[in-house]
């Protein structure tokens, strides 16, 4: 709903509807600035991003409608009633874009219980008489329905944004108990009460989830905040300075701010994500070989300086290539990213493990390590492998061939680490494949560990 007593805009009557031309300059500059936003989120779209965009839209649908208002009878009555409540979708629509557990089941039914609340109570104070049982009933529900989801919830998700929502929620229906039958302004009061209580959640959610100094953060939770007080300041203004009238540009200002602060957030996190691209495996989320030759020099600078050791293995997936063959690409992708998943969880946070082939992971382990640690956790590594692995509906039998290098014991520098380590689990994997074809009536997934290691020397 817009701010202040109606304004004298020119119109145009068209039968029985009046067009209010006055909103449609803010109509224009919206279409055109969600436009703009779908163009840089088509970029790097995301789920919140497309909520956004999804808000945005219902902004310029609340414009849209606003052109009638001004319309006699029933259709201003009802564009009225429409108009306000797509502002209020739309900022319920903010705000569960920046809900962490938007994915959980209770998040649907909490959007679900505002969407209702919120326009169950506009149209309540639209229609309904001060002091109505209609307009009570929709007063305590816009604050029940709430609580009641974060109560039935509340043992499989708990979570401080769900209650400070609910909370907040439970205040304006005290507050819209208690004004919404003062005299004919009260109504008036109580919608501005819901509205601001919308985009004042909308901040608090952004504030919680968008916790950095970066700009286009700081600029949209700034934006909810003052858009929020817009239906604080405005009613006081009608109340105290009736004769100060600022047109609707000024506190249409606001909304303007948020979609900058969007758009901002959006390019930062496509740049963000551009320089995790930069050093990171697409498909797995692991280093990439950039990354990982960066961190081994480091691990080696380290290592030299405290007089340690530092152990390098090099491991490479067996018949992944009769898995792309036999399953599909989309299969060998989700066995990439099985593995990735597995080693990251076996592994110490301080170790580095990366994708630096096709099918091969390497494993940088710090100090302290020594030769017999280094095989005990390629044990670890590879033991999960040689059984069966189920991925969806395809089971695929695989295994792994390992190759282990100790700095300074094997290698003084990264590059020959590196290579003698490729040796060592080129040579296990000629050991495996001539295991497996001298012993055609039983053919093991992957050659015994024990026999890996022999056949290099290891032990």
């Amino acid at each position: 709903m817009e701010r202040g007593p109606p304004i004298s805009p020119p119109a145009v009557r068209l039968g029985v509807r009046v067009i209010d031309w006055s909103k449609l300059p803010d109509l224009a500059a919206f279409a055109l600035l969600t436009l703009a936003f779908f163009s840089v989120a088509r970029f790097g779209r995301t789920s919140s991003s497309s909520v956004w965009l999804a808000g945005w839209l219902t902004i310029v649908l609340h414009f849209a409608i606003f052109l009638f208002v001004e319309a006699p009878g029933t259709v201003g009555a009802v564009s009225a009633i429409l108009g306000t409540s797509a502002l209020v979708w739309a900022g319920i629509l903010f705000m569960w874009a920046a809900v962490p557990y938007r994915d959980h089941a209770s998040s649907r039914w909490m959007v679900a219980a505002l969407f209702l609340g919120n326009t169950f109570y506009i149209v309540a104070a639209s229609l309904a008489s001060a002091g109505s049982r209609l307009l009570q009933l929709a007063a305590v529900l816009i604050g029940a329905l709430p609580l009641a989801v974060a109560l039935g919830s509340a043992r499989r998700l708990h979570h401080p944004l769900r209650w400070a929502l609910s909370v907040l929620y439970c205040l304006l229906s005290v507050v819209l108990l208690t004004v919404q039958n003062r005299s004919a302004l009260g109504q008036n009061l109580a919608i501005n009460a819901v509205l601001f209580t919308v985009y004042f959640g909308c901040c608090l959610h952004f504030l919680y989830v968008y916790r950095r100094a970066t700009t286009g953060a700081l600029i949209t939770v700034l934006g909810f905040f003052a858009w929020a007080n817009v239906f604080t300041v405005a009613p006081l203004m009608d109340i105290f300075w009736p004769s100060v009238h600022l047109e609707n540009e000024v506190w249409n200002l606001p909304k303007y701010v948020v979609a900058l602060g969007m758009i901002l957030i959006l390019l930062e996190d496509q740049i963000e994500h551009n320089k995790f691209l930069a050093l990171h495996d697409e498909l797995t989320g692991l280093p990439n070989r950039r990354l990982f030759e960066d961190r081994l020099t480091s691990a080696l600078e380290r290592a030299r300086r405290t007089a340690a050791q530092t152990a390098l293995l090099v491991i490479d997936l067996d018949r992944f290539k009769q898995v792309n063959d036999s399953h599909g690409h989309h299969v060998g992708d989700e066995l990439l990213k099985h593995v990735g998943e597995l080693f990251v969880k076996k592994l110490r946070r301080t170790d580095t493990v990366a994708r630096t082939g096709g099918d091969e992971f390497s494993v940088v382990l710090e100090e302290p390590v020594s030769r017999a640690d280094a095989l005990r956790v390629a044990r670890i590594l590879t033991e999960p492998l040689e059984a069966p692995i189920q991925l969806g509906a395809h089971v695929v039998h695989i295994g792994a061939s390992v190759g282990i290098a100790l700095f300074p014991e094997d290698a003084s520098d990264a590059e020959t680490l590196c290579i003698a380590a490729d040796l060592r689990m080129y040579a296990n994997k000629r050991e495996a494949r001539c295991h497996e074809e001298s012993n055609t009536a039983h053919r093991p997934l992957v050659v015994p560990f024990q026999a890996a290691e022999t056949a290099t020397g290891l032990q």
